[in-house]
């Protein structure tokens, strides 16, 4: 082989490794690039709003979803849950939810039952007493562990707190104060999103 042949060899074979070299370089800095919009786990954990679909959402029924890391708990109410909300206001702790030791309720939450649409129910489903999750517990009646004229609700299994079906702690409960409602708001009548409301806040 001449000494020209040769030099071409090595100048391709240069060309090829300089290309590839290149060429990777370009794909890590691209990817690096395009993981720069990409949410980092410190946002995720921060808690973007969920939207939920509520269009298959029966009365009666109640769908569990996850925002910040916490079961948020979307429950469709009867007209005979609703109703039932007037019978407690007696015996359950703070009525017009005006505690604020656990969280401050938003203010279009400010009601007996606690939402923006008397039959749909949002709340965080994790006791502010200790972190437990409470049990649903929506048949009326006497049950085990529970008072003979109960009228429906949430039965927390760790300590005993319980909830009627707004979210509001009953009397002499270990809890400190209601279910937490998070900032939400309807994008039209199917869809729920959690997180934020009309104001933009969260």
């Amino acid at each position: 082989m001449s000494n020209e042949k040769q030099v071409d060899s090595s100048r391709r074979g240069l060309l090829v490794a300089t290309c590839a070299a290149g060429g990777v370089a370009g794909l890590a800095t691209a990817g690096a690039f395009v993981s720069t919009f990409q949410p980092s786990e410190r946002a995720k954990a921060a808690g973007a709003p969920v939207e939920v679909d509520i269009s298959t959402l029966a009365p009666g029924e109640m769908k569990t979803v996850e925002w910040r890391g916490k079961p948020v708990w979307i429950l469709k109410r009867t007209p005979e849950m609703v109703d039932s909300l007037k019978k407690v206001d007696a015996q359950v702790a703070d009525p017009q939810s005006k505690r604020t030791e656990f969280s401050t309720t938003p203010e279009y939450a400010l009601n007996e039952w606690r939402s923006i649409k008397k039959d749909l129910l949002v709340v965080v489903g994790i006791c502010p007493h200790l972190g437990c999750s409470p049990s649903s517990k929506f048949q009326a009646g006497a049950q085990p562990s529970l008072p003979d004229d109960w009228q429906g609700g949430f039965l927390c299994p760790c300590h005993g707190s319980t909830f009627d079906l707004a979210g509001r702690v009953y009397k002499n409960k270990p809890s400190p104060d209601n279910l937490q409602v998070p900032r939400y708001m309807f994008e039209g009548d199917t869809k729920l999103v959690i997180g934020k409301d009309e104001k933009g806040e969260a």
